[in-house]
Formats: structure tokens, sequence, C-alpha cells
């Protein structure tokens, strides 16, 4: 039987004049090891749902998976945290550099930065502007993603995405203790599934750091919402990248990062 997300444990609890024990829910953390081609590729420690959703989102980001077509098995053993998968056509430079950082210049561009090898590989701009929405529909999609986030009201302990429809429609939502899976764990369902990432709307409950703003772009989404902030390195891959990044949506206001254009008043 697949593990629980999260579990009930004995606590004390302090509430300003007094202590007594409780018992309250955790978030579980969970080591699943993929093995590629018969290899040990990575561990990835996670929220023990959407295992097998996670690890096509985590092997598509990372360049390995760059065709969904070449998968030819997926199978999990949740009894020892394992999953195998067969792709056909890896590029051997890839099992051996994707966790190497090399210097390069970002999307062709002249600014150096450290990147990964994956990331150079499997990232380039986006210059469609399909997506537009009204700043008051960016709210709206952020307290959606959050009325969904029932394991965090639960535990407080996980990180939220979610993936919206242009309109606002709900498409999926999954949360997990690492932000990255969480984001992996959309990206993987929509290739497992044939959903199109393009015209979508990515939300997000944590920081958007570089490496969450390089997960948006694999996903190849125009709009990054976040509940929280966005740090330098994050804008400037947006403004290379052409991604809108809007943070630090909460209590009816929010800011906005990059490609404010794609933003605009309802009425306007």
């Amino acid at each position: 039987m697949e593990p629980s997300a999260k579990k009930s444990r004995a606590l004390i609890r302090y509430d300003g004049e007094k202590t007594c024990e409780v018992v309250d829910e955790v978030a579980t953390e969970w080591p699943v090891t993929i093995v590629l081609n018969g290899q040990e590729f990575a561990t990835l420690v996670c929220s023990p749902d959407y295992v097998e959703d996670l690890s096509v989102g985590y092997l598509a980001s990372e360049g390995v998976l760059s065709d969904y077509a070449r998968l030819t098995e997926l199978s999990y053993d949740d009894r020892t945290g394992t999953v195998y998968v067969d792709i056909g056509g890896v590029d051997a430079w890839m099992k051996e550099s994707g966790s190497k950082r090399y210097l390069t210049s970002c999307c062709g561009k002249s600014r150096q930065s450290f990147v990964f090898y994956s990331d150079a590989r499997t990232t380039r701009a986006l210059d469609s502007r399909k997506v537009r929405l009204t700043y008051a529909a960016c709210i709206e999609m952020m307290e959606a993603m959050q009325a969904q986030s029932g394991l965090f009201r639960d535990t407080g302990g996980v990180n939220n995405a979610a993936l919206f429809e242009q309109n606002g429609t709900l498409l999926l939502s999954r949360m997990d203790i690492g932000r990255h899976n969480a984001l992996d764990k959309l990206y993987g369902h929509c290739l497992s599934n044939g959903v199109p990432m393009d015209g979508k709307v990515l939300a997000f409950s944590g920081r958007v750091s570089s490496e969450v703003l390089l997960k948006a772009a694999k996903m190849r989404c125009e709009i990054l919402l976040s509940k929280s902030a966005a740090t330098d390195l994050a804008i400037e891959l947006a403004e290379e990248l052409g991604i809108t990044i809007v943070g630090f949506i909460r209590n009816g206001s929010l800011n906005v990062y990059s490609y404010p254009e794609r933003l605009y008043k309802a009425g306007e």
C-alpha cells in the first residue's frame, strides 16, 4: 500500500499561557529512487503521492525525457520506493553531465551565469503572447489554488502548485514537501495524459527562485503566479525567457516583476 502523505503525531502545544498534549497531522517525507534503463539515476525526497507523475516530470525537466513517446516502461514499487523507467535514445552525455554545472551564456545572450547542463539544453525563450489576464483573475486563481490545498491546511508543511486555463478554470493542483516536486507532478501529469501546456497559467505557493522560474519555462507557461516574492536572478531569467512573474498575491494586491503587458485592469 502506498504510504500516506501525512501522519498523526503527539506533540506539546503552548498557547501563550499553558501547555497541553495534542495529536496533530504532520507531512511525511518519502525517498523515491528512479532507476533509469536499469541503472540508478536519482533519489528524490518527496510527498508519497503521484510518484509516477513526479518521476516523468522530473526526467522531462532534466532533459532526460525529451520526447514522451520514447518512454517505453514506467512502474512504481511503493514497498521500496523505486520507480523503474525505460527510455529510448537517452543522451549519454546527459547521464554523465546532468548534475554538473558549467559556464554558459543564458539563452544565447551576453549575460553569463552558472546553470545546469540540462537547463541549457531544455530551456528556450517564449515568444508567445497568447495569455493575458486581469489583475483580479490573478488574485482569484491564487485563492482557488489555496482552496484546494487540503494537505497544507492539515499539516502546514507542503508547497502547493496548480495549473489553470486562461479563463480561470483550475485544471489540476498538486502538493509536495519539495517545491520543485510539486511543479514536476503537474508537468508529469500533463505529459502522461497529453494535456497541452500552451495557453496555461502556473500558480505556486512558494518563493520564485531561479530554479522555479526555469521549471516554468520548461513547462512553456507564459505567466507564473506566486503567493511569495521573486529573487533577483529569477526576474533576470524571466526577462530573458519571456515570462511574466506575478508575486506577493495576497490581501487583494500583487507585484508584477516582468512583462507587465500581459496583465490589464478589467474593462480596459
